[in-house]
């Protein structure tokens, strides 16, 4: 969140940063007058508490000079200015709570790198690597969701069966692919002195406070034990979206000290969200669901340093797709599509040469987001409570949190797929991959299970 008093002092760079990141339902104004009202009866509550202190110094004196008379009257209007200061402290409290819930729908400031636009279309591509070297591809390249299901890989009619849409079972040699790329990833981050972490997968409201998801997103959270619709309490439960909300959460409220920074967490989690997808091949497939896997990169850093490590993180995750050769690119996010909590953004988005997409490449085939490299700065860690001390007498500060993924798993999978795609329908293992799939180095499928396989009647 933003601290009130940058609210307070800088309300013209707040109301920029509500417009150019297209944040509605927000008051600027009221917030701002909500500030002024408890700022005087913060002030008001001093003088009375000042005066009070004062008439009870007088009260043991006049006792001392046996002025009972004037001991009494003091008492009187000790107890009534008692009664005035708990009543101004209550307003206070109450809109001192108002201001608080009011701060966390503020946007965190765009950075003065970011590019200013309304949406994706005013994204910066700043590079692309892989496209000069490009394997040989089918004539025609089956989309993974035919593939997926020629070889028995996918199945998403089963997944629906059981939990409903969006939701798939990856099965035989795509689950080993998928367990192949999460070892795969874990192993290139652990090099990069990324710590393990296996987080919780329900996480209370505090935490979702504390990264951003609520209060402006639980619509797209699912929620445990309680109707989607109902008011939330700081002990309440939801499926993660994304472990950086466990992880970056593990310290908050606490303070970490100079020599611990930078702290790198890598996570592995399911992840779950309630996204509906949108109109198009998009909703087709592996590519938006509402259960995935990911592996996250969290960073925790000295303020100084966030920049240079964001440029460092984004290497960091773009790595998986350098060492699977897997052609990508990166977009540098403008204002309108780079998010609530964040002050910078980077994506990472894998060439998928299956489907045919108006926003593509020029030789075919769609681009798929599989990692969002964010800096935070502060606004997080107001919201959570992370702070350093950056000498050991010295006062604590708020440090800055970073996170990216590296990578989604179900889209890097689903890149694999179409690009390692052969004439004859089966799939190469990439190279990295194969020891961790017993060196097996082609994937030929399996003869489907049950009468649908053939129709009614005996396989051959």
């Amino acid at each position: 969140m933003l601290s009130r008093q940058f609210v307070r002092e800088h309300p013209e760079t707040v109301r920029d940063a509500i417009e150019r990141k297209g944040v509605t339902g927000v008051d600027l104004d009221e917030i701002l007058e909500i500030d002024e009202e408890w700022r005087e009866l913060k002030a008001e509550g001093d003088g009375l508490r000042q005066e009070r202190n004062e008439i009870s110094n007088k009260i043991g004196e006049y006792k001392r000079d046996g002025d009972e008379e004037a001991a009494q009257e003091a008492i009187k209007k000790s107890a009534k200015l008692k009664s005035e200061l708990e009543e101004v402290e209550t307003l206070a409290d109450e809109l001192e709570s108002q201001l608080e819930d009011a701060l966390l729908e503020l946007p965190n400031i765009p950075h003065e790198s970011v590019p200013t636009g309304e949406g994706e279309a005013d994204n910066v591509e700043r590079y692309r690597e892989g496209f000069d070297d490009l394997r040989d591809l089918p004539d025609e390249v089956v989309p993974h969701y035919d593939l997926g299901e020629d070889l028995d890989l996918l199945d998403f009619e089963r997944g629906a069966k059981v939990s409903g849409g969006g939701y798939q079972f990856v099965k035989g040699e795509g689950a080993r692919l998928e367990h192949a790329l999460i070892q795969f990833m874990l192993d290139v981050h652990r090099e990069q002195e990324y710590v393990d972490v296996l987080p919780p997968i329900p996480v209370n409201s505090d935490s979702m406070e504390g990264t951003g998801q609520l209060p402006k997103f639980d619509e797209d959270a699912y929620r445990v034990g309680a109707r989607q619709d109902d008011d939330y309490d700081s002990d309440d439960l939801w499926l993660l979206p994304t472990a950086e909300v466990p992880v970056t959460n593990m310290y908050r409220g606490e303070i970490l000290l100079d020599d611990d920074l930078p702290v790198k967490h890598q996570a592995f989690s399911p992840n779950f969200r309630r996204e509906a997808g949108e109109h198009g091949t998009e909703t087709r497939g592996y590519v938006r669901v509402h259960q995935f896997h990911k592996v996250e990169l969290v960073n925790f850093v000295r303020p100084e340093n966030s920049y240079d490590r964001l440029e460092s993180l984004l290497d960091e995750a773009a790595e998986v797709l350098d060492r699977l050769e897997l052609p990508y690119r990166v977009l540098d996010m403008c204002t309108g599509d780079m998010g609530f909590t964040q002050a910078k953004k980077y994506d990472i988005e894998v060439w998928a040469p299956g489907d045919d997409m108006a926003d593509g490449p020029d030789r075919g085939g769609r681009w798929l987001e599989v990692s969002s490299v964010s800096n935070f700065e502060d606004f997080q860690a107001r919201r959570a409570g992370l702070r350093f001390r950056p000498e050991r007498h010295e006062s604590a500060d708020y440090l800055h949190t970073l996170n990216g993924s590296g990578l989604a798993v179900p889209r890097v999978l689903v890149a694999i797929m179409e690009y390692y795609q052969n004439d004859d329908g089966t799939i190469t293992v990439p190279e990295p991959l194969r020891p961790y799939m017993g060196g097996q180095e082609v994937i030929e499928g399996s003869e489907k299970i049950g009468e649908s396989a053939v129709g009614a009647g005996e396989k051959d």
